[in-house]
């Protein structure tokens, strides 16, 4: 098969379920099952109560199923504990986040080396890492400002060198145009889609149509359901 160059499954889930309960039994995710090929950019689209921000979590190793199953690169998540599970997340996944989540202290160059210290890299490494993932969304010239001295894009740009300093597989960007204007959206729709052409696997949540309409498959979650 490899030799068809078929690519292999990075994300596998099966008849996975979330619930939570309290007055009333509430299932977040009603026995959900998809597949995520290494290198696609997928788009999983819903409003506001749909289930895909729990789908998310559970993608990106922050929260764990009621039941079902869940690959991740190999790796049984839905087995994990809270320790197994944070190394998973550091080592596979690089998150975006619609409010940036920078600390207003550091500098751009700080704020993206920063989660490189949890990796055990050393400073020379880290500081030369983070210097090529800020070129990489063309900020080399903005790595001593602080975040209170860029722009709403150029933090977010931030956020994406942060997410990929130490080249994770997987890139989950949840809502990455959100906070931002039309003509900053396009410059971080178009980091993501260079990203994945260099062989990342790009996760985007949005309630938008016209953002999910950038990937190249879309997935619909409705009423906790994969419609």
């Amino acid at each position: 098969m490899k030799g068809l160059n078929v690519l292999e499954n990075i994300i596998e889930i099966s008849n996975l379920c979330k619930i939570y309960k309290t007055m009333e039994t509430v299932y977040a995710l009603n026995n959900i099952s998809l597949e995520i090929k290494d290198g696609e950019f997928v788009a999983i689209i819903g409003q506001s109560g749909s289930g895909k921000t729990t789908l998310m979590n559970i993608l990106g190793c922050l929260d764990i199923p009621t039941s079902g199953k869940y690959l991740l690169d190999g790796h049984d998540i839905s087995k994990f504990k809270d320790n197994k599970l944070s190394y998973i997340r550091n080592m596979h996944i690089g998150f975006i986040f619609q409010g940036f989540n920078l600390i207003p202290s550091l500098t751009a160059l700080e704020n993206v080396e920063l989660p490189l210290l949890y990796r055990g890299y050393s400073k020379s490494k880290r500081r030369q890492k983070a210097y090529d993932a800020l070129k990489s969304v063309e900020l080399e010239s903005r790595m001593l400002h602080l975040p209170s001295q860029m722009s709403g894009g150029q933090q977010q740009r931030v956020a994406i060198a942060r997410a990929i300093a130490a080249k994770p597989p997987i890139i989950l960007a949840d809502e990455p145009t959100g906070n931002l204007d039309s003509s900053s959206g396009v410059v971080i729709l178009d980091i993501l889609k260079t990203l994945n052409k260099k062989g990342r696997t790009v996760i985007l949540i949005t309630h938008d149509n016209s953002v999910a309409a950038e990937a190249f498959r879309t997935i619909t979650i409705k009423d906790g359901n994969i419609v």
